[in-house]
């Protein structure tokens, strides 16, 4: 077997065994019930909010209409985090007399925190004392109205310290749709999710800030988000902690909880991206080990199929059915799951613009520099 061959070979087979996880991960993801009942938890839903203007006003009716259906003990905190436009002025409009609802000025970040966990502490500490459930929802998120409900039952039900419920992501434009799938496939298909839910190594896990909810005395007991205050990734840090901490938590089906569009255009997914990639896989070295893995599983083969290679044929099938399969799943167009080695070489060139923007030392997000940019 030539050199070249065996790469194709690699590849392939790296590709069918992501698809094989897949299907077995798909059969294995939580899925919250659409008819939970009322919890009997009290519970503080917590937003922080920064230059939220386009999306608050639809983030919070939704929250308020789950706020209804999940019962009686149910407070709304919103904390508006320096927010340079009408941030807050919305957030009044929306809340009006509703008794439920506060709305908090943050406090600039001490040294050494970052702006997202810094607001996330401060919601945690004006929560009420009786509430035993903290769920967090990012302003860009749109809530169905049994989601709440949905979420805490999850939670319990499962005996879990964490659940976080990956809503629906919106995808309008042409970059959106090649580059947000991603983030739902690539632990699809990658983490054994059966394996990742028992074990406590917090190497192993999933979770996503835009709806998350967490069993107050364990959060204390990891630190809350104290203990990942410079964390850029800082969903993923604190299930980290809450596993450290002896908890249990992962991701679940939150398709039909909630959809969320976390940018718009192809500026805003370089931005985003931009600020946090070079935090995904801890090093720079990590970082071209998994590009490189990807890459070989999903590039290589397709390619090597263009020159009429079966094995890359097969390869290429394979990874497209793997992103097809979660597509459907979560609600994305599974024909866009044809362009998924675009998909795979445009993140590659996301992380090398995300490590080279830390390097120089100018990665910013909403007029703030990320720490550990250098």
């Amino acid at each position: 077997m030539r050199a070249g061959d065996a790469v194709v070979a690699a590849g392939t087979a790296i590709a069918v065994a992501g698809l094989a996880l897949t299907v077995d991960n798909l059969r294995r993801l939580r899925v919250p019930s659409p008819r939970p009942p009322v919890p009997v938890d009290a519970v503080s839903v917590l937003l922080p909010v920064r230059d939220e203007e386009r999306d608050v006003d639809a983030c919070l009716h939704a929250v308020l209409a789950a706020a209804d259906a999940c019962g009686p003990d149910v407070e709304v905190l919103v904390l508006d985090d320096g927010s340079r436009d009408r941030t807050a002025d919305v957030v009044r409009e929306v809340a009006g007399d509703d008794r439920r609802v506060r709305l908090l000025d943050g406090r600039p970040p001490p040294h050494g925190w970052l702006g997202k966990p810094w607001a996330c502490r401060q919601l945690s500490e004006a929560a009420h004392p009786r509430s035993t459930i903290l769920v967090w929802v990012d302003a860009d998120v749109v809530l169905e109205p049994h989601a709440l409900a949905a979420t805490v039952d999850l939670l319990r039900d499962a005996r879990l310290d964490l659940v976080s419920p990956y809503p629906r992501q919106l995808a309008g434009t042409w970059a959106e749709r090649l580059v947000q799938p991603l983030l739902q496939w690539s632990w699809a298909s990658t983490l054994p999710l059966g394996i990742a839910e028992r074990s406590s190594r917090p190497s192993l896990g999933a979770a996503n800030g835009q709806l998350l909810a967490v069993d107050r005395r364990t959060y204390d007991r990891a630190g809350g988000h104290a203990a990942v205050r410079g964390e850029v990734l800082d969903d993923l840090a604190l299930l980290r902690a809450v596993k450290a901490a002896g908890g249990r938590g992962t991701v679940a089906d939150g398709t039909h909880l909630a959809t969320c569009r976390m940018y718009r255009g192809a500026a805003e997914v370089r931005a985003g991206y931009a600020k946090s990639l070079w935090a995904a896989f801890g090093s720079p070295a990590g970082a071209t080990a998994v590009v490189a893995l990807l890459v070989l599983a999903h590039v290589i083969p397709p390619l090597a199929a263009l020159r009429g290679s079966r094995v890359g044929l097969a390869g290429y099938g394979a990874s497209v059915a793997s992103r097809a399969l979660v597509a459907r799943r979560t609600g994305s167009p599974p024909a866009d799951a044809l362009a998924h080695p675009l998909s795979v070489v445009a993140l590659a060139a996301l992380t090398v613009d995300s490590w080279r923007g830390r390097r120089a030392g100018r990665l910013t997000w909403k007029g703030r520099p990320v720490v550990g940019s250098r």
